[in-house]
């Protein structure tokens, strides 16, 4: 370890998670058997239900599914297990085994099961009704309601097997190439070989050389890989585009918006208030340009710190902050919050072959959430862990709701994420007496929500434009990503933020248009809820705190326009949207006068 590296230490550098709840081991006997028997009850249940499903009383259908959740939680299991201990050492060989097995015994157990779903589409629209209203259903009702929405899109049995089958061998294989390859990266940076996060970090620094050796760090080794990722890129754009095509879905994102449990006029209303409102982002850049004492602000200078220094935050801080501020809205928050540090559900040490970013795996409703991280120290690292932590909570409360409904469609996934953070925030926030404190605390924050709303929405017009381009046009050079990269970006930051040409390239890292076509928008979703909710929090609604727990014990067990209708928010009224933007408006006009108050 250099000199360089022990002057940063976190106290997170040992913070890594005990996956022993799942298994002790990639060697436990339990798993191999766990193995052979989801297979055996894959088999028994195939045996059972093959050929019947159409004739199954609302009493037998029950019971056939309380047998398809405990195969789904067991397949689960094994699969969340290979995939956590893959991710902290992708450059593992043994786990990379491991994970290829457990996607591969996946497909096997869908293929087998495949004819469960297909089936149930084949039932009539009178029966499915009638058994969907059934009580001894009710468990099941959200589930069995929107399975049916899929029937358009369901193929035969023997195409549905060929589809699963086909999975392990495209889109998943491609998808763990572009993790193992950016994870192997190396990055070379002031004499150090680094790994993409850590220098992803560097552009936080208050240090503008700093910053801008990172930007060319980063460009150098993404040059590098280049032709690799856009080989990657094309390949599982061109899946999609096949999956689509046999499916019938309409467009690159109908499928996304099935899953979300949204309709596209909904999201079109999301995409063109946000779009429309770009010229906050540009007011605000132009605001920290200034601010910075900068002629003009690169896109390498977008995270700049306002503070000439910045204190390194260590891990028990940002412990004691998260835990505190989710405890001053809610005890049941902080106490399931305090577990994950207790019980070693987190995983937060950077480390040689760990993927990048952060994410929160609610694995299986039998066992718990694990939380996965990077902590380097930063201000929006304490953020992120609120962030994921709001997650983990979300999946620690709805577990209740069973393996088929618990999880919920990203645009209200991320509703509990943002709303941690946002408690963090202000905890910190009322924390500050100096005005300049403030400052640069609610820049930070505004800097967040442009990165979770406005980005996010550019992103999205992104990879509309990408998918477009490879359907109409063919397969896309290097070049041609990079120019829609530019364009999009452009439209987002004006002439408020100077785009490097080396910034072309970036759109080839960021694993979310690989992992989750059409993500990214539920970002900007769950960030103008929060604001929304929010505001009706800090207005005094009361039983608020009590009505959220509830929102989030309900999961995936409701329509997420009812679900948040009982906390006093149509998300399906347009002006929803025009609501949380005006919020938003609100933090810069609040920074614009902070910074006048500063300057007297």
């Amino acid at each position: 370890m250099s000199t360089s590296s022990k002057a940063t230490l976190t106290g997170a550098e040992d913070i890594t998670w005990d996956l022993s709840d799942l298994y002790s081991s990639i060697d436990d006997p339990a798993l191999k058997e766990d193995k052979q028997n989801v297979q055996s009850l894959a088999r028994d249940f195939s045996e059972k239900y093959k050929g019947r499903v159409a004739n199954l009383s609302a009493e037998e259908h029950a019971e056939s599914l309380e047998e398809y959740e405990e195969i789904v939680e067991l397949a689960g299991k094994i699969g969340s297990y290979a995939q956590l201990k893959w991710s902290t050492n992708t450059e593992d060989p043994a786990l990379g085994k491991l994970l290829q097995e457990a996607r591969e015994l996946g497909s096997e157990i869908s293929q087998i099961l495949v004819f469960f779903s297909v089936e149930w589409m084949k039932v009539s629209d009178e029966k499915a009704d009638e058994l969907i209203e059934d009580p001894k259903l009710s468990r099941w009702k959200h589930y069995l309601t929107t399975s049916r929405l899929y029937k358009p899109h369901t193929l035969s049995e023997d195409a549905e097997k060929v589809m699963s089958a086909k999975s392990v061998t495209s889109r998943s294989a491609w998808n763990r190439y572009f993790d193992e390859t950016l994870g192997a990266a190396r990055f070379d940076l002031d004499g150090e070989s680094l790994t993409e996060q850590q220098v992803l970090s560097k552009l936080h620094s208050p240090d503008r050389d700093l910053r801008k050796r990172a930007h060319e760090s980063l460009t150098s080794t993404f040059k590098d890989h280049s032709r690799t990722l856009t080989f990657v890129f094309n390949t599982i754009l061109s899946d999609k585009h096949t999956n689509d095509k046999l499916r019938g879905y309409d467009s690159w994102i109908s499928s996304r918006n099935l899953a979300n449990e949204i309709d596209q006029s909904t999201v079109d209303s999301l995409i063109n208030s946000v779009t429309g409102k770009y010229d906050l982002v540009q007011r605000y850049y132009k605001l920290k340009r200034d601010l910075l004492g900068y002629d003009k602000l690169y896109d390498y200078d977008r995270y700049a710190p306002l503070a000439s220094t910045r204190k390194q935050i260590s891990w028990e801080e940002a412990r004691e902050n998260v835990l505190e501020a989710y405890g001053d809205f809610h005890p049941e928050m902080k106490k399931i919050a305090g577990e994950f540090f207790s019980e070693r559900w987190i995983d937060a040490a950077i480390k040689p072959g760990k993927r990048g970013g952060a994410y929160s795996a609610s694995t299986v409703t039998t066992v718990h959430p694990y939380v996965f991280m990077n902590y380097d120290g930063q201000l929006r690292d304490v953020q992120t862990l609120a962030h994921e932590l709001g997650h983990g909570v979300h999946q620690y409360l709805s577990r209740k709701q069973g393996e088929l409904q618990s999880s919920t469609p990203l645009t209200t996934a991320e509703t509990a994420s943002v709303f941690g953070e946002m408690l963090v925030f202000n905890r910190l926030m009322e924390s500050l007496d100096d005005p300049k404190e403030q400052l640069a605390l609610l820049t930070s924050k505004i800097d967040d929500t442009i990165a979770t709303v406005f980005r996010q929405i550019s992103m999205n017009r992104f990879e509309d434009s990408i998918h477009t381009a490879r359907r109409s046009d063919g397969e896309q050079t290097t070049e041609q990503f990079s120019e829609m990269w530019y364009n999009t970006q452009h439209a987002l930051y004006g002439d408020s933020v100077e785009l490097t040409d080396e910034y072309k390239l970036w759109w080839c890292y960021i694993p979310h248009f690989l992992h989750t076509p059409g993500y990214v928008y539920a970002y900007a979703f769950g960030e103008l809820l929060v604001l929304a909710l929010y505001d009706a929090y800090r207005s005094g609604q009361e039983g608020f705190s009590d009505s959220y727990i509830e929102l989030l014990e309900a999961g995936g067990s409701d329509w997420p326009h009812n679900i948040v209708s009982k906390m006093g928010i149509d998300i399906r009224d347009e002006s929803f949207w025009n609501r949380g933007l005006s919020l938003f408006e609100d933090m810069i006009t609040r920074a614009e006068e902070l910074s006048k108050e500063i300057q007297k």
